[in-house]
């Protein structure tokens, strides 16, 4: 059923007055409110601030490394990097195909060598994984970086949480040791070169332990 829109009547002077009280009343109500949630967050605590903060998108968290959680989840302590800087730099370290390890494997490559890389051998006493081998000469290459395995000529010790660092250097080293006693149990040749070293100088050590390229079968 069609019903016609309402008619307005106009508004007299006292109405207007009323609606002008009304309109006060209310931007005073609002202020008040603003007024009272700010000292209420003035209240709180500098910590409870942080956290509505990050929750609300203002403030970015801290980005948590994944040693830092597995250290976390183990009950250990685990350091925290002195500056954003040095932290990035340390998260962009990589295990594998470094830029030495690289140059290395192509100009390997380039005289006719055939590898594999960071190759994964069970042998009876432990598993160790080389940078490069050899399997059919049994030959392991290592490229070690001096800070990561303590280099005598360009290794450095940490000066920040070096209650962390140091002791784990020392058990690089040991595991680097039990890696070579295990391969050369195991009837394979060892090739241990800093990153430092010069890459001719690191291909002529490679190729003296390895011997000739194999040329392949026609």
């Amino acid at each position: 059923m069609y019903s016609p829109p309402p008619t307005f009547q106009p508004v007299g002077r006292r109405g207007v007055a009323a609606l002008a009280r009304l309109c006060r009343v209310a931007k005073q109500a609002s202020q008040d409110g603003a007024k009272r949630l700010a000292a209420k967050a003035a209240k709180k605590p500098a910590s409870v601030k942080a956290a509505g903060a990050v929750k609300a998108g203002a403030v970015k968290a801290p980005a948590v490394s994944k040693s830092a959680v597995q250290a976390a989840a183990k009950g250990r302590a685990y350091p925290n990097a002195s500056d954003p800087g040095r932290a990035a730099n340390m998260r962009g370290n990589r295990r594998t195909d470094t830029k030495p390890e690289i140059a290395l494997r192509s100009a390997l490559h380039a005289m006719g060598y055939r590898y594999r890389k960071d190759f994964r051998l069970d042998l009876p006493l432990r598993r160790v994984r080389p940078d490069i081998a050899f399997t059919g000469r049994k030959v392991a290459v290592f490229v070690d970086g001096c800070f990561w395995h303590a280099c005598p000529e360009h290794g450095s010790k940490p000066k920040s949480n070096e209650w962390y660092w140091s002791p784990k250097l020392v058990k690089n080293v040991e595991r680097d040791r039990a890696g070579d006693e295990a391969l050369r149990q195991a009837g394979w040749t060892v090739v241990r070169l800093w990153e430092h070293v010069p890459l001719p100088d690191a291909v002529e050590l490679v190729v003296s332990a390895v011997g000739e390229p194999r040329r392949p079968a026609r």
